[in-house]
């Protein structure tokens, strides 16, 4: 081995020691932590923090609709929640920023393995929380077919959306909103990518609520749910876009009183 090899091994060895120590030891010792860190904090500071709850099943019935609830409300100055899924080969599934809205998002993802399954809030200062834990899958859910392709009638509901709010208090709400997406991955033979790929929601007067950015790890026909600043009798309008560039649009005015629904 020549001196120059001996050196370039050397300092890489060092800056994968550095960039392992940069970032607190995982409790879910995930093989692929420190790279994932990697690439979404950076150089922010983050820790592991039991108030990011991940709600979720302990085992994956269905790994191509597996729910996940993120609710960071007793995190003050919360501005972004990114949901992940370290083994899947799509990891990140949404990203998040909250405006006039809670700190809360539930939807649902792919998985394709046994993986663990997080949540990273950001704050306004710039640290990331994270929470999550392993979760049991028999795989394949990012490499199936969506329902809709197998049936073949993926293009008649293509764009179909439905959406509720309800008042949880006399200034906030719960928002549900549906589309009806294919959301393929990619990993399909002969089918090529394609998925919703941001959705923004608005208040009275085009206020800012809430935005994200989705991937194909969310599953097919998804649904989000978010708990906008918004009191009863108000309208929340919400446009969101897929990777083909159509563009899907719809408006929901907060219920007069609670729902029956959650």
């Amino acid at each position: 081995m020549s001196i120059r090899t001996a050196v370039l091994l050397a300092l890489a060895a060092s800056s994968a020691s550095l960039a392992t120590n940069r970032y607190p030891v995982d409790p879910l010792a995930s093989p692929m932590w420190v790279a994932h860190a990697r690439s979404l904090f950076g150089n922010d500071p983050v820790r592991f923090d039991p108030r990011v709850q991940v709600g979720m099943p302990m085992i994956a019935e269905n790994q191509r609709v597996f729910p996940v609830t993120v609710d960071a409300r007793a995190i003050p100055d919360v501005v972004r929640i990114v949901v992940i899924a370290d083994l899947n080969p799509i990891p990140i599934a949404i990203d998040y920023r909250p405006a006039a809205a809670a700190a809360y998002l539930a939807t649902r993802i792919k998985l394709d393995q046994r993986t663990p399954v997080r949540a990273a809030v950001q704050l306004a200062d710039g640290q990331w929380l994270v929470g999550g834990r392993w979760i049991d899958a028999a795989g394949g859910g990012c490499s199936a077919p969506p329902v809709s392709r197998v049936k073949g009638d993926w293009a008649i509901h293509l764009g179909e959306m439905r959406g509720e709010a309800w008042p949880n208090t006399p200034t906030s709400s719960r928002l549900r909103i549906s589309f009806r997406h294919p959301m393929d991955t990619g990993l399909v033979d002969n089918i090529p990518s394609y998925h919703l790929e941001s959705l923004t929601v608005t208040g009275q007067g085009g206020r800012p609520i809430g935005s994200m950015d989705i991937w194909a790890a969310v599953a097919e026909d998804p649904v989000f749910t978010m708990m906008p600043k918004a009191g009863p009798g108000e309208p929340l309008r919400i446009v969101a876009r897929d990777t083909g560039g159509r563009e899907y649009r719809a408006s929901v005015t907060v219920a007069r009183q609670t729902g029956a629904k959650p």
